[in-house]
């Protein structure tokens, strides 16, 4: 059975942070991940957590200064203390949480990065995968790299599948694993399916949105019941983060998982 995951920062935006825990336990989700836990204290988010009857599966590390447009920092030469840094904190949460993975955001190549810069990133890359691999296995954590399409995220420095399993291979830890999200492969390459297959081993997590807009997954270019199908073929076992932008109401637009174990608006306690 699929298990799905709400991703709090884009679902259930209708409500503040803090209750969108319970309005996610409400429509049926089980587990919660979101970008950053950082603003509230873990023992807070823990709480909520609790209150609601849900698992947190995904979190990512501190992303250097979002606000200013940074988008990770794990490939960027000259910040590696910070990195270091973040891996500690980011670890802390997840011990607070019961949370089982962390997502370490690769970061963006400068504006007409030559071969040598490109290279002095991915060899900062894999040295500070090295060392967040190696600390979150002191506390049974997993690291997850995610390829993330340039179309959102112009110049990230992780966006292709095949660049993805390069790193995998090169930091040689069997915790590091790959956060596969079907939205940005088939913005970058398509043939989802053939893609799952490949890497399935080192599959970690799964993500989902409808492609083009972002939206609900049954909107769009991607027939998601038959990769529901395939991965639980395959016997894929983990979560299934719904980190998609609803097109309207996000109760609302809930229909789509229905199979799965949510419930529309009008199916849930809150709609009666």
């Amino acid at each position: 059975m699929i298990r799905l995951a709400a991703n709090l920062s884009m679902l259930f935006t209708e409500h503040d942070f803090l209750d969108r825990f319970a309005a996610a336990a409400d429509a049926g989700f089980r587990g919660v991940e979101y970008l950053f836990p950082y603003a509230h204290a873990p023992e807070t988010l823990r709480a909520a957590l609790d209150d609601a009857g849900l698992e947190q599966v995904l979190f990512n590390l501190p992303p250097g200064d979002w606000a200013a447009g940074e988008r990770g920092i794990a490939s960027l030469p000259g910040r590696e203390a910070e990195f270091r840094d973040s891996v500690v904190e980011a670890l802390r949460y997840a011990e607070v949480l019961g949370c089982p993975r962390v997502h370490a955001m690769a970061g963006l190549l400068p504006a007409g990065a030559d071969a040598a810069t490109r290279a002095a990133h991915q060899a900062t890359y894999i040295d500070n995968l090295r060392f967040a691999a190696a600390e979150a296995a002191k506390v049974g954590r997993e690291v997850l790299i995610e390829p993330i399409n340039t179309r959102d995220m112009p110049r990230y420095f992780l966006s292709r599948q095949a660049h993805a399993m390069a790193v995998l291979e090169a930091v040689g830890a069997d915790n590091l694993r790959l956060q596969f999200d079907l939205y940005h492969c088939q913005i970058m390459e398509g043939d989802l399916i053939r893609h799952l297959e490949r890497q399935f081993a080192r599959i970690g997590h799964v993500q989902v949105a409808g492609v083009p807009g972002r939206h609900e997954p049954d909107v769009g270019e991607v027939h998601y019941p038959a990769i529901f199908e395939r991965l639980s073929a395959l016997g894929y076992d983990g979560w299934v983060g719904c980190e998609y932008r609803p097109a309207g109401g996000t109760r609302e637009g809930l229909g789509w998982g229905r199979a799965y174990g949510l419930r529309p608006e009008e199916e849930g306690a809150q709609g009666g």
